[in-house]
C-alpha cells in the first residue's frame, strides 16, 4: 500500500507541476510578469525542465512550444504511473 501511495503522490506532483508550466506560459502574455516575485519563483522551478526541450528547437517563428511538449511528456508519465498503479491495486 505504501507503493500505491507513493505513486499517487507522484501523480499529484506531476499534475501540480503541469499547472505551474501553464502559469509560466500565461505569464508571457503580461509585460513584466517574469520580473515579479511570483514570476522569478516560477522561472526557477520551470527553466531547468524546459531546457531539455529547448534542445529540440520547438520554435515556429517567435512561438515556442517547449511548454506544450513538457506538459505532454508529464501527462504521458502520469498515465504510465496510473496504469502501473492500476496493475498493483487490481
Amino acid at each position: 500500500m505504501i507503493f500505491a501511495q507513493i505513486i499517487m503522490l507522484l501523480i499529484k506532483l506531476i499534475q501540480a507541476y503541469s499547472v505551474i508550466l501553464v502559469i509560466y506560459a500565461l505569464l508571457s502574455w503580461f509585460p513584466g510578469a517574469y520580473e515579479s516575485t511570483l514570476g522569478k519563483w516560477i522561472i526557477k522551478l520551470v527553466e531547468p525542465y524546459l531546457r531539455l526541450f529547448d534542445r529540440l528547437n520547438l520554435h515556429i517563428g517567435s512561438l515556442g512550444f517547449s511548454v506544450f511538449a513538457g506538459v505532454i511528456v508529464l501527462n504521458i508519465i502520469a498515465r504510465l504511473l496510473t496504469s502501473l498503479l492500476n496493475g498493483v491495486l487490481y
